[in-house]
């Protein structure tokens, strides 16, 4: 019996994940271009037919219509799906994260603390993900992360002062500076070397994480965007003194450091 609700369980916060996947899409194709994406109604963006509910069913929709639109029959970008599967997996991630199946089925998720508290720690990791998601397609589209979506993320930091796992007032403040400082003096004196837009990014995650996961979500990010220079230049897609979207390897550092930071870290003194 537990078993089954665990699972169905799973399945709605999947299915939650994707439908804020949804409204992650009318974010990244909005927010860059100064539209409204609150209000107003979803339309294709070739023939710029209003969307229907029936069009807009997360995943589903996408499969169900031939990947075509419904009006003009233009093939529907399939990185809207990705998005929505990607912040489903995202949802049931910060779940697990707090709920392993383990603890939960053996009455053991809690000992001493508050589901209640473990809900809303999963869902504040989940506000991060989303945020992460939406900035690394956006910077990947136009070279930029939005400023709001920084703020975002270190109002997170602020409520992850008072509710999240505990790190220390003091560490939290430190990671400000841990991971944005050395950002924002080679942004300030390396042309291309980052973005500002990396810098805050970066202060904001280290206000979540922490100045250890920050330092850890750096090197993490760092390494990636290298390798993906690397392979850009080998291909031959981008020349050496061309510049790449550095937010989206960021994003995947921040990602990582969220669940694996202490893993990585205690790993690492283990040497010492």
């Amino acid at each position: 019996m537990l078993v089954t609700m665990y699972l169905i369980l799973y399945i709605l916060v999947f299915a939650i994940g994707a439908v804020i996947g949804s409204f992650l899409n009318v974010l990244i194709y909005r927010l860059p271009r100064g539209l409204d994406f609150v209000s107003g109604f979803s339309h294709c963006p070739n023939c710029d037919h209003r969307l229907y509910p029936k069009d807009l069913v997360p995943v589903f929709s996408y499969l169900a219509l031939g990947r075509k639109c419904r009006y003009c029959k233009e093939p529907i970008s399939p990185r809207y799906m990705a998005v929505e599967l990607l912040a489903g997996l995202l949802a049931a991630l910060a779940w697990t994260a707090f709920f392993p199946p383990a603890a939960f089925l053996a009455h053991t998720l809690a000992p001493g603390a508050s589901a209640t508290v473990f809900a809303a720690n999963a869902l504040l990791y989940f506000a991060v993900l989303a945020c992460l998601l939406a900035i690394a397609y956006i910077d990947r589209d136009t070279m930029e992360i939005p400023d709001s979506l920084s703020i975002a993320i270190a109002v997170c930091g602020v409520i992850a002062i008072f509710i999240g796992p505990e790190i220390g007032l003091k560490s939290h403040l430190i990671g400000i500076a841990v991971a944005a400082g050395p950002l924002f003096v080679l942004a300030l004196f390396i042309e291309g070397a980052f973005g500002f837009g990396d810098v805050k990014l970066m202060a904001a995650a280290g206000l979540f994480l922490g100045w250890q996961n920050c330092l850890i979500a750096l090197f993490i990010g760092i390494v990636i965007g290298g390798v993906y220079g690397v392979i850009l230049l080998a291909t031959k897609k981008k020349g050496r003194k061309d510049h790449f979207a550095f937010g989206p390897s960021l994003c995947v550092g921040i990602g990582a450091a969220m669940f694996f930071g202490g893993d990585v870290l205690n790993w690492y003194l283990t040497f010492f």
